[in-house]
């Protein structure tokens, strides 16, 4: 019984994170017109699913996320109640913020309703405040380098193709260049976090996926030179065609990566109960990813299109180029982070690349008033979660 409770709210926590942040890889794509929010939301959830079943397992499960303590967690029932209250909560929040349109951290969310649950069963004592440093600092890290880096990305390729005298014969020399760079990034960040292969090998990999693909690039464009399109058309077609494979390498990850924050806590307590043992990691069993990526691929078709208006539409608007160097940015500032152990929030990345490329053209394309709203939901993610998870753990543990 214990298992199917937590298995229910686990895939209840994996709609939420299938609703939320389906923005991040798909929004760009659907606001710059390269697809539209129905293909969005079919490509994203069969992605989504497959990132979660295929390679979710390569994502270590931590229970606690280093933020509460082992040593205080004083019984197999308290980490049973502590994962529940903690699903529960965040589960809560992340669809309130999804129904708000607001892009929020699932990640923080998990954070949130474990340290609630710390507080409640052990106190202040049992938070590992070291931990919540590098959680707070990424609220301002990460939409700042994401930011900087497409507004630098956006400028760049402003100067080197769109106001070049031929942007189509600046594009032609320069798309392959861009292309053998973009793939390079998404396959060695994929390599390094979401497959676990060292730092090298990932390198070598993605070196010789990515230097095939550039001259194919670079032959195909030579071949299609002439087409009647006009110079700016000729331009954001290639980039229409780079950002939907962006934004599909986005959602395969996502769903790779992010499927833990929904079932890992229902590996542990599902160890928990079929061994007896008190732990803070689990291996992850197959049933309970298929479960983590149903959810999320039905949370991206039912609610995904709330999260996508908002940072594809509403906060400026969106062309493949500008598309592309948004998902460009994220996907590099990811990548970054991860070989230098940065913490890093992807929606956070996501939404500070967008204002970067908005701010590239002038402060008055940005919508103030609904990154006010984005930046307000940021803030209240932790306290939100924790409370609600520490008064969930209340009365759950009086269950358990």
């Amino acid at each position: 019984m214990l298992i199917l409770i937590t298995g229910v709210a686990g895939f209840l926590m994996a709609f939420a994170i299938g609703a939320n942040d389906v923005a991040n890889s798909m929004a760009t794509a659907v606001g710059a017109k390269a697809i539209t929010p129905r293909q969005a939301t079919i490509i994203a959830g069969i992605l989504e699913f497959l990132g979660a079943v295929l390679f979710g397992s390569h994502v270590a499960a931590t229970i606690t996320r280093g933020i509460v303590k082992p040593e205080v967690i004083p019984s197999s029932n308290v980490l049973i109640a502590g994962a529940l209250a903690a699903l529960t909560s965040s589960f809560v929040w992340v669809i309130a913020a999804t129904l708000w349109g607001m892009p929020v951290s699932t990640t923080h969310s998990i954070v949130g309703g474990m340290m609630g649950f710390g507080l409640a069963a052990a106190g202040w004592k049992a938070i590992n405040w070291q931990k919540m440093i590098p959680i707070v600092s990424s609220w301002v890290l990460s939409p700042l380098v994401g930011g900087l880096l497409a507004y630098v990305t956006f400028k760049s390729l402003s100067v080197f193709v769109l106001k070049r005298p031929s942007p189509r014969k600046a594009a032609i020399k320069a798309t392959p260049v861009i292309v053998l760079i973009t793939i390079f990034i998404i396959s060695f960040l994929f390599c390094l976090k979401t497959l676990k292969i060292p730092f090298l090998r990932s390198f070598t990999y993605s070196i010789l996926l990515a230097a095939p693909t550039s001259i194919v690039t670079s032959i195909l464009l030579k071949v299609n030179k002439n087409s009647p399109r006009s110079d700016i058309e000729y331009v954001e077609n290639i980039f229409k065609n780079i950002q939907v494979m962006t934004s599909c390498y986005m959602a395969l990850s996502h769903g790779a990566n992010d499927v833990a924050n929904a079932i890992g806590p229902l590996a542990v307590v599902y160890l928990v109960v079929k061994t007896g043992l008190l732990t803070q990691t689990a291996e992850i069993p197959i049933w309970t990813l298929m479960i983590g990526g149903l959810g999320i691929s039905l949370g991206v078709l039912l609610l995904g299109y709330k999260v996508m208006k908002t940072i594809g539409t509403s906060i400026t608007e969106l062309t493949n180029t500008r598309g592309f160097c948004i998902d460009f940015s994220a996907a590099s500032t990811v990548l970054i982070a991860s070989v230098l152990g940065m913490p890093i929030s992807t929606t956070h990345t996501v939404v500070g690349a967008v204002v970067g490329v908005g701010l590239a053209r002038g402060v008055e394309v940005v919508n103030v008033g609904v990154l006010k709203n984005i930046v307000l939901s940021w803030l209240l993610t932790v306290p939100l979660a924790a409370g609600l998870s520490a008064i969930l753990f209340e009365l759950f543990i009086k269950i358990v």
